[in-house]
């Protein structure tokens, strides 16, 4: 490979998650494909002006997510363009909209699969954790009822019986729980009633899919309408 020219430099703040940053850069860009051999090391080094111990952790951290392949006397090969753990940053640092549009595409999906995958098992799971859910907290316990009603949801996503599907959501958990707390404390949106929940599970007992997706969607719109109110204010 020819000798590339310099990329800018890191900032002395955090060198390694710099170099992370501007190596991760050459390959979503293309500069580096997949199979392709990157600069050595010391090379490495004074295209991004940092130190060689820099770049050695930072190629570290790249081969542990499996972007970067380190062959021991060959040299270090592009082995995906894709950095799970930053694509999951990216979701994580999404605005609220975001966060419950694909909210509603996960719950929608999962619902209408569930609809037609769903146990007797999974039903029963869904019942229980639907009364234990109730109807929006009128105390202080926003953290507690945002918790019972995420469960609510992971359970109809693992009723899905789709692994794909349930390992992403229960990812995702997490920042939903931050973003629903956020939405009802701070923006006074009305949670969905019991009864709006309860028409998911019927239409998963009754084997609707279209039911189930459409219930599971009129759960979520209504956040996603006052979000989108808000952000044009």
């Amino acid at each position: 490979m020819s000798k590339a020219a310099p990329l800018p430099q890191a900032p002395r703040t955090s060198l390694v998650e710099s170099a992370i940053g501007l190596i991760r850069g050459q390959i979503e860009s293309g500069a580096w494909k997949v199979g392709d051999r990157i600069p050595r090391e010391p090379d490495l080094a004074d295209m991004l002006q940092v130190g060689r111990n820099t770049v050695r952790e930072a190629i570290r951290v790249l081969s542990h997510a499996r972007v970067l392949e380190v062959r021991q006397g060959d040299g270090t090969y592009v082995r995906s363009s894709v950095d799970p753990a930053e694509v999951m940053r990216r979701v994580s640092h999404a605005s609220l909209r975001d966060h419950f549009e694909l909210r509603a595409i996960l719950e929608t999906e999962a619902a209408r699969l569930a609809a037609t995958r769903r146990t007797d098992e999974d039903l029963e799971r869904l019942g229980q954790l639907l009364k234990a859910r109730g109807d929006a907290s009128t105390d202080d316990d926003i953290a507690g009822f945002v918790d019972r009603d995420l469960a609510f949801h992971a359970a109809v996503a693992t009723a899905a019986h789709n692994t794909a599907l349930t390992e992403l959501y229960r990812y995702f958990s997490a920042a939903v729980r931050q973003n629903t707390q956020a939405v009802v404390a701070e923006h006074a949106v009305p949670e969905p009633s019991h009864a709006a929940h309860a028409r998911i599970v019927d239409a998963i007992e009754q084997q609707d899919s279209e039911r189930a997706a459409e219930a599971a969607r009129a759960v979520v719109a209504p956040v996603i309408s006052k979000l989108t109110e808000l952000s044009s204010d």
